[in-house]
């Protein structure tokens, strides 16, 4: 991978991005500037200096009120998925904090933690504002023992059987994709590689205990099982950054991988007779059900 380019200085900063979003949702900048708390002069400026910042205009003003331009209206679809993605930044910054009055305790599995989780957090914080939650992450191995050493109230695990001494819930599905950077071989294949095959391959993995580890462990069992792996990682960056840089394929989470698949960094590949489907499963000591908080996280995972 290259080295990372820092964020050009034209980028508008959050507040200005939200000031956007006002003015899109109720259609004039004096509505706006009251729903943020600012006064319309405020609020007026800042959207001017956005505009000079990009170098595009962003909003028709008339007595009527302020509609945006076309250049707006796709800026202020940008600046959406930008809001979003730092409210989930937010909610998942303020569980790790982990506060000592926490009353509820969560342990996820890396993939969960990261592709999410931080969803379901934002809806809990909603629906709870005053409850604190601590995050845990880790792999589906760790996350187990947590939950039966009664250090976490709810976990969330990607492997393939559930513990003894816990109970569980299937939250989602979730399907394991083999992918590699484009100049691999397999990318230029136009049949699916055999679960043989795949098992003789050294592959870049994720560690033992990992629910993606056991899931391909068990998918690939019949035809001889894994080959001792090419490198073996604790976490999906580091996986999918060794892949990338083109040192072999690595298997991973659909759901960890959209991005690199959707810019062509990474190629799926197919692989023909091994089911590489899995269950995503809350957990939580057996013979007790969620309650308080815990149980409304986990309503809002089946939503």
């Amino acid at each position: 991978m290259g080295p990372q380019v820092p964020l050009s200085h034209r980028v508008p900063d959050l507040g200005a991005l939200e000031l956007l979003l006002a003015v899109a949702r109720v259609g004039s900048l004096g509505g706006a500037a009251r729903e943020l708390g600012i006064t319309q002069p405020a609020a007026s400026s800042r959207i001017r200096a956005m505009e000079a910042r990009l170098g595009v205009a962003l909003v028709d003003r008339s007595p009527r009120g302020s509609t945006l331009t076309a250049q707006g209206a796709l800026v202020t679809d940008w600046a959406r998925r930008i809001v979003e993605a730092a409210e989930a930044f937010d909610a998942g910054a303020q569980a790790l904090r982990g506060r000592r009055d926490s009353r509820l305790r969560v342990a996820a599995s890396m993939t969960i933690a990261e592709y999410l989780l931080p969803g379901w957090l934002i809806a809990l914080r909603a629906e709870r504002p005053d409850t604190a939650v601590s995050l845990q992450a880790g792999n589906s191995a760790t996350v187990a023992e947590r939950v039966l050493l009664h250090e976490a109230d709810l976990g969330f695990v990607e492997g393939l059987t559930v513990p003894e001494g816990l109970d569980s819930a299937v939250i989602a599905r979730d399907r394991l994709v083999v992918a590699v950077a484009p100049a691999h071989p397999w990318a230029r294949r136009t049949a699916p590689v055999p679960a043989a095959e795949l098992a003789g391959t050294p592959l870049i993995l994720r560690e033992y205990g990992s629910g993606t580890r056991q899931v391909l462990d068990a998918a690939l069992a019949p035809v001889g099982g894994l080959a001792v792996p090419l490198l073996e990682l604790a976490s999906t960056t580091a996986v999918k950054a060794a892949a990338v840089s083109g040192a072999g394929a690595c298997v991973l989470s659909e759901l960890a991988l959209g991005e690199e698949l959707a810019s062509r960094r990474l190629v799926e590949v197919g692989v023909a007779d091994a089911r590489l489907e899995r269950a995503l499963r809350a957990v939580w000591p057996a013979g007790s059900r969620p309650a308080g908080p815990a149980r409304d996280l986990l309503s809002l995972t089946r939503g």
